[in-house]
């Protein structure tokens, strides 16, 4: 495991699999902001990684997030900070703009900061005992590191609208049904599921899991016509590729494909 910047995020490769871990299991890796830009690098790192095909983010320890950390969070009512403004927002556009599909395996905690952490990933596993909510309406404040924009588009405006004003958290059963999370498990299964959903998404070609995200990241900001061509536009780009040919090829021969990335 490759420790990242100071050394409060790490990245692990497997074979096509990067997994990025949050670093600070002490603290149930609550986000300072040596954190946050720690785990910045590790997904700028991974992304440009042609090798790497799918990332998981996952805690290092029996809780994946606290969420925001406390002692920091006080320093930063009594002064001018940047954490909210730059800090944060630039780890979320890092996981959101990442040229692979993220999968979050979300145990024991994802509240608050922590849990629109999950909302840029494209899969999020979870725990079923898991505290996963935004609970800052109770706290004088409500969330803004993305949660009002990300999360209507991922449960629709009225499910956001209560999960955002009630600051109430939301059982992971609930939270699979309305799709906000892709699969609950046991608790001490969460990185493992995690890790395996991560890993079929390795068996299919990556430029072709690249191009996909691309234009599905569009979809709800792009008119249909505008979103249409957009999408053609991407398909072309892999007409005359390798792997494009070698899918088809594997497929007449009945064998399983080899993808180069090519």
């Amino acid at each position: 495991m490759e420790s990242i910047g100071s050394g409060l995020a790490a990245v692990e490769t497997h074979e096509h699999r990067a997994d990025v871990y949050l670093s600070r299991p002490e603290k149930r890796n609550a986000m300072n902001e040596a954190l946050m830009r720690d785990l910045t690098s590790a997904f700028e790192q991974v992304s440009e990684n042609e090798d790497v095909r799918a990332i998981t983010l996952l805690g290092e320890g029996p809780v994946f997030c606290a969420g925001m950390d406390l002692h920091m969070m006080r320093q930063r009512v009594e002064a001018d900070s940047d954490i909210n403004r730059d800090v944060f927002p630039a780890l979320l556009d890092a996981i959101e703009t990442a040229r692979q599909p993220v999968v979050a395996g979300i145990k024991a905690a994802a509240p608050a900061g922590a849990f629109e952490l999950t909302l840029p990933c494209d899969f999020r596993v979870i725990g079923n005992e898991a505290t996963y909510g935004v609970i800052e309406v109770k706290l004088g404040t409500f969330p803004h590191g993305g949660a009002t924009q990300r999360l209507p588009r991922l449960v629709g405006l009225s499910k956001a609208k209560e999960l955002v004003l009630t600051g109430e958290f939301i059982d992971p059963e609930e939270a699979r049904d309305c799709g906000l999370v892709h699969e609950v498990c046991a608790p001490e299964d969460v990185d493992e599921r995690a890790k395996a959903f991560a890993d079929r998404l390795c068996e299919n070609a990556p430029l072709g899991l690249r191009n996909a995200k691309q234009a599905l990241n569009s979809a709800l900001e792009t008119p249909l016509e505008h979103g249409l061509e957009y999408e053609r536009a991407l398909g072309r780009e892999l007409d005359d590729t390798e792997d494009y040919r070698e899918g088809f090829e594997a497929r007449i021969e009945d064998r399983e494909p080899t993808f180069r990335g090519e």
